[in-house]
């Protein structure tokens, strides 16, 4: 995040923001710095799992996955992906820009996930990847606060500083920051779907995945608490994936032939 505190400089920090967004390489090698600290500490802490049943079956869907991600990638940079099992009981799984990637073996063990259900995550996290959602945020969230603080200056003038960051921060929050979240974890149910049926795991699992995860948490109740998440709510993924599933299911057919 970029913090521009002299009003004099907003006008030209846009102009200079939107020519100079971060690109592809650079991130990556920045997301590939910071994901080495990140395995670092987690093999000083002892929680790094490379010798567990759980640790395998994730390696082993990684592995079996990585090619068919490779060739859905177009983002113009080469991926060196990697995978590390976290010993923890969080329900958790992410990718940073490039591919590098966290599974916690919670999500697998308290859920008791399949392997299918596994590959449901792993291309979901994959998808976030490939379609640069992390560049993308970096660089929406460059040009948000941005935005924001000169809609404040605006603003100020008009109805008090107190009254004008209130108002541009439940804009930015609202009507940018989430709604862009929301649609980069639609695109990335969607992309993944796909991508775990190329590499021949049954997309079926996804909807069903969803449900463990329902009962795992109270999950997002009513229009209100969709709105405010950065994610869709359970209900809704379950449906769009049951939309996609047709085209899902023939892929999967064709990748048994």
């Amino acid at each position: 995040m970029i913090k521009f505190i002299k009003k004099i400089f907003l006008i030209s920090s846009v102009v200079m923001l939107l020519n100079a967004c971060a690109d592809s390489a650079s991130i990556n090698q920045q997301s590939a710095a910071s994901y080495l600290q990140v395995v670092n500490k987690a093999r000083s802490e002892g929680v790094l799992d490379t010798t567990s049943a759980t640790a395998k079956r994730i390696h082993a869907v990684f592995n079996k996955m990585v090619p068919y991600a490779n060739a859905e990638n177009k983002t113009g940079q080469p991926f060196n992906w990697q995978i590390s099992v976290i010993k923890s009981k969080e329900l958790n799984a992410w990718a940073m820009p490039g591919g590098k990637m966290a599974f916690y073996t919670g999500l697998v063990e308290n859920l008791k996930l399949t392997n299918d259900e596994i590959a449901t995550v792993m291309g979901h996290e994959m998808a976030h990847a490939l379609k640069e959602h992390g560049k993308k945020k970096v660089n929406l969230g460059q040009f948000t606060n941005v935005l924001a603080e000169v809609s404040h200056v605006a603003l100020s003038s008009v109805i008090g500083t107190n009254s004008s960051a209130l108002v541009v921060t439940l804009t930015k929050d609202w009507a940018l920051d989430k709604p862009y979240s929301r649609s980069n974890e639609t695109e990335a149910d969607e992309v993944g779907l796909m991508l775990m049926a190329k590499a021949g795991f049954n997309p079926e699992a996804a909807p069903k995945l969803w449900d463990k995860m329902q009962q795992a948490s109270s999950g997002s109740k009513g229009v209100l608490a969709a709105l405010s998440s950065t994610h869709p709510n359970d209900a809704d993924r379950q449906q769009n994936l049951l939309r996609l599933m047709p085209e899902a299911i023939e892929i999967y057919q064709q990748s048994k032939q």
